[in-house]
């Protein structure tokens, strides 16, 4: 591999000024640096952990299809990864001399705002949509308010101010789109080639030239945290309190932000964030389409990875059960060689994976589901719009001409101490007919494959419970019958 030139320095755009930062710790977050260095207050601090959106900002960055501006939440946003994007906060905004922006007058007139602690986030998120979408629907708008949380005005205000703001200004007249070209310019002017190093022994911040260079990077220093999306990591920081040192930046690099479909398989690269992901996805394989919808909020899918979903090893993770059920394929890379395994096979007890020092996830190959398959994925949790998950449940069933299953793969997240097929119930349906009886059989073999625990999202039982009704459920779609039978509670156990 050549060799790559070392900056010791991040460069970024923040609202109209250059940002030259030399001196930047690994766990730095972007929010504690608006409010504490750069007195930009506006962007609030509620929940520290991504959910209420109240710390919201615009991130542009460059891609394959030119400079885009994501809503992202600034509190678990790492100083580390803005190396060569434009951010955006809420006194940014400008509308005609003496005027609020189009936005927050908006707001203002349909009275979207009492105590007005989340109004700037609610901004910045209309905002990002109304750039994108000037006359956007109650669907949109809901999708892209997903991520923030109102406590006192409520969401029906908000919703007709989100309608109104066309009617106040032209979203091709705006400041970020009139100025497009030349923030284009200016950060296509901070790409060098380089790699980014800041700070000495262990408090060490990494941001990688391109992949081959992480691959160099991480060979050199295997212990170091691998980031990309960091909204698992962030949480670590703002809520364990965790040590990330040396970290290691891998959201912008190109080589691992890619997604391609060749005969009939999808591969997406590590760095790949749910947005980027959700309409090759939704579209060749529809059922993961809503899941993609239910993983956090907008801004948390503007960051979050799938590559990094499936390395964290979490047993609740929303990717890897439908991934597993899908017959999904893992490349990892240490250097230049690499290894492709089964996905399932990559997870091997609660914080262990078939990962080796130095070793990383580069991508995951998804298979189309072929004419005639059966695929369904289902995500429990106490509210829909909840990203903690209680259980979850992917099928895939090939029915045989007979009637009889041919072929199924049934995993699970929330029910082990890794995302797991549901083995025993897989061979009680094996060559059987795809009937009530069948599936009643099967139902039963749940405890040989899983001994749920009880904990804040879910009792054991009622894991099991669920468990059970999403075979019900699928069974209940496939055939188009209602259901002939249902499990109770004292069943579950």
């Amino acid at each position: 591999m050549a060799k790559v030139n070392i900056r010791n320095e991040i460069r970024f755009i923040l609202n109209g000024r250059d940002v030259v930062l030399s001196s930047v710790a690994p766990d730095a977050t972007l929010l504690d640096w608006l409010r504490l260095d750069r007195s930009l207050r506006g962007t609030k601090e509620g929940c520290a952990e991504g959910d209420c959106g109240a710390c919201t900002v615009l991130v542009g960055r460059l891609s394959a299809g030119g400079l885009i501006y994501e809503s992202v939440n600034a509190c678990i946003r790492f100083l580390g990864s803005l190396d060569g994007t434009h951010v955006v906060t809420v006194e940014h905004l400008r509308g005609q001399p003496g005027q609020l922006h189009p936005v927050q007058q908006a707001m203002v007139d349909f009275h979207g705002s009492q105590c007005g602690f989340c109004t700037p986030g609610f901004v910045m998120s209309l905002y990002g949509l109304w750039m994108k979408s000037p006359d956007p629907s109650n669907a949109a708008i809901e999708k892209a308010l997903q991520g923030n949380l109102c406590r006192c005005t409520g969401y029906e205000a908000i919703m007709r101010a989100a309608h109104a703001i066309s009617s106040y200004g032209k979203a091709a007249k705006d400041p970020l789109a009139v100025e497009r070209k030349a923030i284009t310019a200016r950060l296509e002017a901070l790409r060098d080639g380089a790699r980014v190093e800041i700070g000495s022994a262990k408090a060490r911040l990494i941001v990688p030239a391109n992949v081959d260079d992480f691959a160099t990077v991480l060979d050199q220093e295997p212990g170091a945290t691998i980031v990309a999306g960091s909204t698992d990591v962030g949480l670590w920081v703002t809520k364990h309190m965790r040590d990330i040192s040396p970290a290691v930046f891998i959201g912008n690099l190109d080589g691992l932000c890619t997604v391609s479909e060749d005969k009939g398989v999808i591969s997406i690269g590590a760095g790949v964030t749910y947005t980027e992901a959700f309409s090759m996805l939704a579209k060749r394989i529809p059922a993961l389409g809503p899941l993609f919808d239910r993983i956090g909020g907008e801004q948390v899918r503007n960051m979050g990875t799938i590559g990094g979903n499936i390395a964290n090893g979490s047993p609740i993770g929303d990717t890897p059960p439908p991934l597993i059920a899908l017959g999904a394929r893992l490349t990892l890379r240490k250097g230049q060689k690499r290894r492709t395994i089964p996905l399932e096979a990559f997870f091997i007890a609660y914080g262990r994976q078939d990962r080796q020092p130095g070793e990383f996830v580069e991508a995951v190959h998804v298979p189309v589901p072929a004419k005639g398959e059966k695929f369904a994925v289902y995500k429990i949790t106490k509210r829909r719009d909840e990203d903690i998950t209680a259980a979850l449940g992917a099928f895939l069933l090939t029915l045989a001409k007979d009637g009889t299953v041919a072929d199924v793969r049934i995993a699970y997240g929330g029910m082990a101490a890794t995302p797991k097929r549901a083995s025993f119930v897989e061979k009680a349906l094996l060559g059987k007919p795809w009937t009530e009886e069948t599936v009643e059989t099967a139902m039963a073999q749940y405890a040989g494959d899983f001994t749920p625990l009880t904990d804040m999202r879910a009792s054991a039982e009622y894991r099991a419970l669920a468990a059970k009704n999403l075979l019900l459920r699928f069974f209940v779609e496939t055939t188009g019958t209602r259901a002939p039978f249902q499990v109770s509670r004292n069943e579950a156990a």
